[in-house]
């Protein structure tokens, strides 16, 4: 090589300097540069852009944007910000990016290689950079940037940065596709991913899909169980930290974020930002498809799966799938059996945190939920929803095939199984199918004879909870339920649509055997007995029979001498509810039963019976000494008492 000659200026051989020059120019796309090539050669390039870090001078600017930089290099890879181009491609997994650093550093997620290791934990990490914040965040807990608004403190200047708009309210993201701006970039890069519908990071097992990595790697705990997120003062431990950080809070009772309009204290500053919408009405989560809008972000992403249907959650032991993972965490409570909310008061337990609250009313008999339209009190918020629609008679979900519709989702789902046939759950015992899961529950306690279902004031125990609820009425004496017609009142809806058909005069059951037929099924099923003649249930004590169980179970109390039902008024007991809600009649003065040929009126419905007969001169009870024949089984056992004492009836 000659003495005084670059040797950057050395071209490929039979190409003169000159030459060489101008093919390395080449190797650089076009682009919207301003500077123009002066024909400096590189050794003063490199000289000028180490000037450009003292003067602060940026010659490269984008034409696009405006945005500027000192370096060439900089500018040509902004501009792929423009040009949407990502040259650079992952052979695994086909991720594209526009830099190659990025791709060096996705390849780490196939390889798993972590090069960079903590010397005093075992922590390791694919890049140098969040090694350093660790040792730094974990370790040193070195935080030398402070905000001298309120005394925040960050170990890294970009964190400050980030604070410092909390106080500016600058939010520098802006997206080019809607008015959304915010004030991190990686906020940005997330939003996006609304508009392009992209989400690159896939779960190996499940096909799962989301827009972030750290999300995806969250995911993966479920798969795992991996709850790397440690309590440092007792035994609890997480998936995610943000769990842990709530958690913790429970050891220090510290939550310094206040609500000024009436004195809410939290944890987190985000809790407390959702928390005042409560107070402004602001809904600023909007559904594209329909007119719902949510205060927080999270109702609007489980309300938009009623449009698409998803249900990414599935349980691995029967299939059940959800589109929330609250649900399904729930839901696999019924396969582990486990009920880890336990009442302090009683010996309640269940799956459920919200079940225990409302239980807790039972004790307390607090109602916070008050309607507005009549003053009905609820113990919680879901069942006030639910009376709210019995006056605006909103019913959204409307069945296709027919004319149904229903104020609950949960209805409308088991509606549909009457058109489908579908009765995905079946009992191994003795193979009883239905298309509804709570069916399915109550069934099997025939098998076990479970009664979960406990009354707080006496020793009543019920396999269904309706059972229980119609129980209690019988110490409230409550009955909300009212007939519009005759002021007929019932302590459940079923009871007052039964009554309703004595005004309709509807007997929809009907013997296929005979003439006979009855507003009410159970009626028609021991009617059918008359037929069979079956009685499949027998009293041990004295072997009578019946041909249903609730015949039977009144028939025991004539053996064990209970009666249960008291009247409040007068101290009446009997061992029939029938029985005292006839007695009532006499304290109130109601007589519902009233005849239809005269403006006779009783309190019981055998008592109508009897008076119809005076119309009808039908006289069944005979008596077997002399064949004296009377309307009312009363007056035959009158009659035997006066004119057969002493003789055998």
């Amino acid at each position: 090589m000659a003495a005084g000659t670059d040797h950057r200026e050395m071209g490929r051989p039979g190409e003169t300097p000159s030459e060489s020059k101008e093919s390395s120019f080449r190797t650089t796309p076009k682009s919207c540069f301003t500077v123009s090539h002066t024909g400096e050669n590189p050794g003063e390039n490199a000289s000028a852009q180490q000037l450009t870090k003292h003067s602060g001078e940026k010659p490269y600017v984008c034409g696009e944007c405006g945005y500027r930089t000192a370096r060439k290099f900089n500018l040509s890879q902004h501009m792929k910000t423009h040009t949407g181009e990502k040259p650079h491609m992952c052979g695994e997994c086909g991720y594209r990016t526009a830099y190659k650093s990025d791709l060096s550093r996705h390849m780490r997620t196939h390889t798993i290689d972590k090069p960079h290791e903590c010397d005093q934990c075992d922590y390791s990490a694919a890049q140098k950079s969040d090694l350093d914040q660790h040792i730094m965040a974990k370790h040193t807990g070195n935080k030398p940037y402070m905000c001298g608004e309120c005394g925040y403190r960050a170990a890294y200047r970009s964190h400050l940065s980030r604070h410092m708009r909390t106080h500016t309210g600058e939010k520098p993201y802006m997206c080019d596709q809607c008015d959304y701006s915010t004030a991190r970039k990686s906020n940005l890069a997330t939003h996006r991913t609304k508009h392009s519908g992209d989400k690159p990071y896939m779960c190996g097992e499940c096909g799962y899909r989301t827009t972030q990595k750290s999300t995806l790697s969250q995911h993966m705990r479920t798969h795992t169980g991996e709850k790397p997120y440690k309590c440092d003062q007792c035994d609890f431990s997480t998936a995610y930290k943000k769990s842990l950080d709530i958690h913790l809070t429970k050891h220090t009772g510290d939550k310094p974020y206040m609500c000024g309009e009436c004195g809410y204290r939290t944890v987190k500053k985000y809790i407390l930002s959702q928390h005042m919408r409560t107070h402004k009405g602001e809904k600023p989560y909007k559904c594209d498809q329909c007119d719902y809008s949510a205060a927080l972000k999270h109702s609007l992403d489980n309300h938009l799966r009623k449009h698409t249907g998803d249900k990414p959650y599935m349980c691995g032991e029967c299939g059940f799938r959800t589109a929330y993972k609250p649900g399904l965490t729930q839901h696999m409570k019924t396969h582990t059996g486990e009920k880890p909310y336990k009442c302090d008061q009683c010996d309640y337990s269940t799956a459920k945190k919200g079940n225990l609250a409302t239980h807790r009313t039972t004790h307390t008999g607090e109602k916070p939920y008050m309607c507005g339209e009549c003053g009905y009190r609820a113990a919680n918020k879901c069942n006030l929803s639910l009376h709210v629609k019995t006056h605006a008679i909103e019913k959204p979900y409307k069945c296709d095939h027919c004319d149904y519709s229903t104020a609950k989702k949960s209805t409308f789902d088991e509606h549909l199984t009457k058109h489908t046939g579908e009765k995905p759950y079946m009992c191994e015992e003795c193979g009883y199918r239905t298309g509804y899961r709570s069916n399915f529950s109550q069934h099997m306690r025939t098998h076990t004879g479970e009664k979960p279902y406990k009354c707080d004031q006496c020793d009543f125990s019920a396999a269904q909870k309706s059972y229980l609820k119609d129980h209690r009425t019988t110490h409230t004496g409550e009955k909300p339920y009212m007939c519009d017609k005759c002021g007929y009142r019932a302590a459940n809806r079923t009871r007052l649509c039964q009554h309703m058909k004595t005004h309709a005069a509807e007997k929809p059951y009907k013997c296929d055997q005979c003439d006979f037929s009855t507003a009410q099924k159970r009626s028609l099923d021991i009617h059918l007995t008359k037929h069979s003649g079956n009685k499949p249930y027998m009293c041990d004590k004295c072997g009578y029979r019946a041909a249903v169980k609730f015949i039977l179970s009144q028939h025991m109390k004539t053996h064990t001498g209970d009666k249960p039902y008291m009247c409040g008024e007068c101290g009446y007991r009997t061992a029939y509810k029938s029985h005292l809600s006839v007695h009532m009649r006499t304290h109130t003065g109601e007589k519902p039963y009233k005849c239809d040929q005269c403006d006779y009126s009783a309190a019981g419905k055998s008592h109508l019976d009897s008076h119809l007969r005076s119309h009808t001169g039908e006289k069944p009870y005979t008596c077997g000494e002399c064949g004296y024949k009377t309307t009312d089984k009363s007056n035959l056992s009158r009659h035997m008492r006066r004119k057969h004492a002493g003789k055998k009836a």
